[in-house]
């Protein structure tokens, strides 16, 4: 499978998410996308990642974006960590890691001294079009959700 790269189209996928439905790429065509990958519900850095996000959403619905969190987690693990923190936005569940992988996400990191495979929390901007404009990669959570927003005002 190929990965995304600035400036090229993202390829359509298609994941299940919250409020019972399935989501595409192509269901977005005409807003910007902020696509925010993380490593797991109801964790301390994912919850505060959310919030912020949470925070700026009329401002991202203002600028035409729309944002969606993503991780392995499933709908149902979704749905509670959704509803307990009031997010506006749906959670896509990609627990078979297409999305993760398309994006190129998944790393090792070491976690109570083993090596594990998880999520690098990462956020991804696609325009009206599709195409891939800008990447976030090792994203340190204080300050990134605004810093997200600034890139969807100057798209």
């Amino acid at each position: 499978m190929t990965t995304v790269t600035l400036g090229q189209a993202v390829p359509d996928f298609q994941l299940p998410a919250t409020g019972d439905k399935t989501l595409a790429l192509a269901d977005f065509r005409g807003k910007r996308l902020v696509l925010y990958f993380y490593p797991k519900d109801n964790t301390p850095g994912c919850t505060q990642e959310g919030q912020a996000f949470r925070d700026l959403s009329d401002q991202f619905e203002q600028a035409n974006a729309v944002i969606l969190g993503v991780s392995r987690d499933s709908v149902k693990m979704h749905e509670g960590f959704k509803t307990k923190q009031g997010f506006p936005f749906d959670l896509l569940a990609d627990q078979e890691e297409s999305l993760c992988q398309l994006f190129d996400v998944i790393t090792m990191k070491n976690m109570y001294g083993k090596q594990v495979r998880g999520i690098e929390r990462s956020t991804f901007l696609v325009d009206e079009q599709g195409v891939l404009q800008k990447e976030w990669r090792k994203v340190k959570v204080k300050g990134h959700a605004e810093e997200v927003l600034q890139a969807v005002l100057a798209l």
